[in-house]
């Protein structure tokens, strides 16, 4: 498949490598074609990879992943152009995090709306889907790292046929499908990405990334 991952830092960085790894083609995008740390991840993958601009990313993927700071990934989206993006499945793992005050940050939208609702309203012909953004990147890929794997990650969105393609490639990552809890539609992406604030505070007070919830009943 091809998958444009759009930001190239840490994050965008292990879901490429993550996404290279198990044979999809891949674009990292980013504001312009030199930016160095996608040449340093297109050299990583010694040429299995792309790189390219938002709008490249955007036109090559057949789903793309928002890898962006929150704070730009409006902008960056609206780089890519409506055109290029209408029709097309994000994966949204972007939290709006708000650094200006210092750490640890707070939440520039918050409460009664979310960045993804943000995103699928700004592109209503998208179909966003809320994932992966309640825990470390390593986990993400990676989630037999703790617990075997037995923990949760949520999925949020209004399309169930775009949820349904997300799940496939979570599961691809090592998620078992029962512990994928599709929270319903977009909204409900205001709840994981509320979660930051305290994934902020354990990490600050274990100095350890590697954690994640798993619900009991």
């Amino acid at each position: 498949m091809k998958i444009g991952v759009f930001g190239t830092g840490m994050v965008g960085d292990t879901i490429g490598s993550k996404l290279v790894e198990l044979g999809h083609e891949v674009m990292m995008g980013s504001r312009t074609r030199d930016n160095e740390k996608a040449k340093a991840f297109a050299d990583k993958h010694g040429g299995r990879a792309k790189i390219g601009t938002f709008a490249e990313a955007a036109e090559f993927g057949e789903i793309l992943f928002n890898c962006t700071a929150g704070g730009g990934s409006l902008d960056a989206l609206k780089s890519a152009g409506e055109s290029k993006l209408n029709g097309k499945i994000l994966i949204d793992i972007a939290n709006p995090l708000d650094f200006s005050k210092g750490m640890p940050p707070t939440l520039s939208i918050v409460n009664t709306n979310s960045l993804g609702e943000e995103i699928q309203k700004t592109f209503p012909l998208m179909k966003v889907v809320k994932a992966l953004n309640t825990m470390w990147c390593g986990l993400m890929v990676n989630p037999a790292m703790i617990r075997g794997g037995d923990h949760n990650t949520f999925i949020s969105g209004n399309d169930a046929a775009a949820k349904e393609s997300v799940k496939t490639l979570l599961r691809s990552f090592g998620w078992a499908d029962s512990n994928i809890l599709d929270l319903g539609d977009i909204s409900s992406a205001r709840g994981t990405e509320m979660f930051l604030p305290l994934w902020l505070r354990i990490w600050g007070a274990t100095q350890n990334g590697a954690f994640n919830i798993k619900i009991v009943s």
